[in-house]
């Protein structure tokens, strides 16, 4: 900001000295760091060729300071009125003035923005036979169209790669061999932002040899370690890792780690019959049945209780023992806070709102699950007793404004 004040002061300081004797006679001292409209219908066409020059610098170097410092280009609104003043020069001034001044409010609304953004990966693994493979592809296909329909995620953000390209190329992205998921990854890596959500789940058949546990795909299998390797080049503050597939209960225990969220469909590798948790997890997206606290979305801790729970009421209709137990692990505490939905999609959703008093407790509710989550973060790095003081006190916050947001739908 100090910059461009400074190049505004300089503009005032050139305007001035070209300004005639008679002129500069009626500018007071409190008026010297702003030329006059009555003094700038005399400027020469000379002197508006130099501020034209001049104004042509701003324009050229606003944007690159916007680009370079969000601080530089933190303009107040009084700025914005000087830069357009001062350069009131004349009436063909004026088009460049008003140019001038666009640029330099514009500086403001440009600057670097830190909204998260969403990331999402899904794969399906070798086939099998072509009933496996058209049900992996089911789900695939609810998920995608789930987190574009209500989570508002763009379609450039989405990668669905499949045993089968053919079986719906308009979805289906590539091939999902070591190579595909390899550089889907890589991609991740490259595109995800610190403060970006990245989402990845997988359908299809696991495997464990009691030593190694695996997600099976075309060709050579990705094991365990080779997923945490290709997780750790990602950078994303969030990152949710689901495996629905038999034998998934080892990639629990072995990609679990600080601000990731990791969901299986059985507790151990050694749980190998096929699972039923991804028709259900699909389901708490697709459907309305897991939105607990009837806040209109659906948190990742939320359709993880509500498959989990399917799954074991499944099993004792039918009268079998449970053989799959659903795991998560989430060491941040953020499971609550995570759901398969864009910025703009949440910001969109309260926008829509009519009612005034409740988009604003909408807004002040998001606003507190942010804290949470970013609260939940830091939990690591706080004293036990400082990280449990705050949960509390913003965990009761938003307790009440969940409550007052119900109050105010007409729900009980």
């Amino acid at each position: 900001m100090r910059a461009v004040v400074s190049h505004q002061s300089s503009v005032v300081s050139h305007q001035s000295s070209v300004v005639s004797r008679r002129q500069a006679s009626v500018v007071s001292r409190r008026q010297a760091s702003v030329v006059s409209r009555r003094q700038a219908s005399v400027v020469s066409r000379r002197q508006a060729s130099v501020v034209s020059r001049r104004q042509a610098s701003v324009v050229r170097q606003c944007p690159a300071t916007a680009a370079a410092t969000t601080v530089d280009c933190r303009l107040t609104t009084a700025d914005c009125r000087l830069t357009t003043v001062d350069c009131r020069l004349s009436t063909v001034d004026y088009r460049w003035a008003l140019v001038a001044g666009l640029i330099a409010c514009l500086c403001v609304l440009t600057r670097p923005a830190s909204a998260q953004d969403t990331h999402l990966l899904v794969i399906t693994g070798v086939e099998g036979d072509a009933e496996h493979g058209e049900q992996f592809h089911k789900w695939a296909a609810a998920f995608v169209d789930a987190a574009k329909t209500k989570g508002g995620i763009a379609d450039a953000n989405i990668t669905y790669l499949a045993d089968k390209v053919e079986r719906d190329p308009a979805r289906i992205r590539g091939r999902s061999t070591r190579e595909g998921v390899t550089k889907a990854f890589a991609d991740l890596a490259e595109h995800a932002r610190p403060s970006d959500e990245v989402f990845i789940i997988l359908f299809g058949h696991g495997s464990y040899d009691g030593r190694q546990a695996a997600f099976n795909l075309p060709g050579p299998d990705l094991t365990v370690p080779d997923y945490a390797a290709l997780m750790a080049k990602i950078r994303s503050g969030r990152l949710v890792f689901v495996n629905t597939a038999s034998s998934s209960g080892e990639f629990a225990k072995g990609l679990a780690g600080p601000g990731r969220t990791i969901v299986t469909a059985t507790r151990t590798g050694g749980e190998r019959n096929e699972t039923r948790f991804p028709a259900y997890f699909v389901e708490a997206f697709t459907a309305e049945g897991a939105d607990r606290d009837r806040n209109g979305r659906i948190s990742v801790q939320e359709a993880f209780e509500y498959a989990k729970t399917k799954v074991q009421q499944a099993f004792e209709r039918e009268g079998y023992v449970l053989s799959e137990h659903a795991t998560l692990e989430d060491a941040a505490g953020v499971a609550g806070t995570v759901f398969l939905e864009s910025d703009l999609a949440k910001s969109a959703a309260i926008a829509n709102v009519t009612n005034p008093a409740l988009r604003a407790a909408l807004e002040e509710k998001r606003d507190l699950e942010d804290q949470i989550a970013g609260l939940r973060l830091r939990k690591a790095s706080m004293p036990a007793d400082q990280y449990d003081q705050e949960f509390e006190k913003l965990a009761t916050a938003l307790a009440q404004k969940t409550r007052a947001i119900q109050q105010l739908e007409g729900k009980k």
